[in-house]
């Protein structure tokens, strides 16, 4: 289909859509003059996408999705239709937040080129007329809480799998069941406490806590070869974990250490549902560092920076906001829309809002967790208003089942 052809089917699209709500908030002297109040514009400057909104015109730092559905491309202003097709706009062109679409000559007659207005090129995107529907960049951090209904596939005739974690706070179980198509469903979760970064596990702890683990597993109905023991990236960093392997070693058993990177990559794996493929990314905010992770042609991506425990180190916040910040823009514009987030902090800040038994629950905004008494609380919503503020994503989706070692199982023939 030819571009001029696109542009037709666009226009006529837009009109079709928009006409009635413009009619309703503007009359029909909208095409003489600018709206009141003013809408947002997304308009083509020459090779840059811009922004502007009243008299302040800023740089377009991100993708928009408008109240339509059509999304915008900040790279190179590629409209990409919600029900299929795309076009570039060209030069001079603009487009509102409602999805109306203007030409070069047009837009400069209702006075939207930005030449002549102040130009605050490293300023955010400026967010829309609070009557328009919600736009994807519009907001540092989630501002309402919307049920999240999607509902992954269950494994139909699956094995049953079993991992022991030993993490930077405790020893932990998971049994899963898992079908050919990697379908899984979380059949059994316990949660221990080994103090590793307090320094307060024993030998005997060890002992007693994986037999106990371990036979646990095999009443379950978990075969002994599908049972494995991983150590998370962040219980690597302490000085007695070296002496928790060793331990395990003796008891006969095979330790599978984890990288950051890897263990981003494996609660990509576990935490991004295939419909969200291209759409969302993973963050995992663990005690002794946090992860983000996402699909980039295919293959995982994976940054690690500071865990919620960073306020053992002597780690200020400012610092730690910072290394997320610049971690958190590496992740793509397109992916920002939505984020599946796991780990201890965000495990506690998705407690007070689960509705029954929910597979996942929305996180409200940071702010709205500013008063939640202890550091590692504390010190993980820092973490979380830094990602938020960063990204711009609405939508942090707190995924009940998944954890970076049920991505290890899934790996497992």
């Amino acid at each position: 289909m030819t571009t001029h052809l696109l542009r037709r089917i666009l226009c006529i699209w837009l009109l079709a859509v928009c006409a009635p709500l413009l009619s309703l908030a503007q009359g029909p002297a909208v095409l003489d003059a600018p709206p009141s109040p003013p809408l947002t514009w997304f308009i083509k400057q020459g090779p840059e996408m811009v922004v502007r909104r009243g008299t302040v015109v800023m740089a377009m730092d991100r993708d928009v999705v408008l109240a339509n559905g059509a999304r915008i491309s900040h790279a190179d202003g590629k409209v990409e239709l919600l029900t299929g097709g795309s076009m570039p706009l060209r030069d001079g062109e603009a487009m509102s937040q409602n999805g109306e679409l203007v030409g070069s000559q047009r837009a400069q007659q209702m006075g939207l080129t930005p030449a002549a207005v102040n130009m605050r090129r490293n300023a955010p995107v400026a967010a829309p007329a609070a009557a328009a529907a919600p736009v994807a960049v519009a907001a540092a951090a989630p501002a309402v809480t919307t049920p999240f209904t999607y509902q992954p596939s269950v494994p139909v005739e699956g094995k049953l799998k079993g991992v022991i974690e030993l993490g930077a706070s405790g020893f932990n179980s998971f049994i899963i069941r898992v079908d050919k198509q990697q379908n899984w469903k979380l059949e059994k979760a316990d949660f221990g406490t080994s103090l590793v970064f307090e320094n307060l596990a024993t030998d005997d702890d060890v002992r007693k806590g994986l037999k106990g683990y371990i036979g646990q597993m095999l009443d379950f109905g978990v075969g002994g070869r599908d049972i494995h023991f991983v150590v998370s990236s962040g219980a690597t960093m302490a000085d007695v974990t070296r002496r928790i392997v060793r331990t395990l070693k003796e008891l006969g058993y095979v330790v599978n250490t984890v990288t950051p990177e890897q263990e981003g990559a494996l609660a990509l794996k576990a935490a991004l549902p295939p419909l969200f493929t291209g759409k969302a990314f993973v963050a995992d905010i663990g005690s002794g560092n946090t992860k983000l992770s996402w699909l980039q042609n295919g293959l995982p991506a994976a940054l690690d920076s500071y865990g919620a425990k960073y306020y053992q180190k002597g780690i200020t916040d400012a610092a730690v906001t910072q290394d997320i910040t610049d971690n958190a823009r590496q992740v793509p514009a397109e992916l920002r829309q939505t984020c599946f987030i796991i780990g201890g902090v965000p495990y506690e800040l998705a407690k007070a809002s689960r509705q029954g038994k929910e597979r996942y629950t929305v996180l409200k905004a940071p702010a709205a967790y500013a008063e939640l008494p202890g550091a590692k609380i504390k010190s993980g919503v820092n973490i979380y208003k830094a990602l938020a503020d960063a990204t711009g994503c609405q939508q942090f989706v707190f995924d009940w089942d998944a954890n970076f070692t049920i991505g290890y199982l899934l790996n497992m023939p």
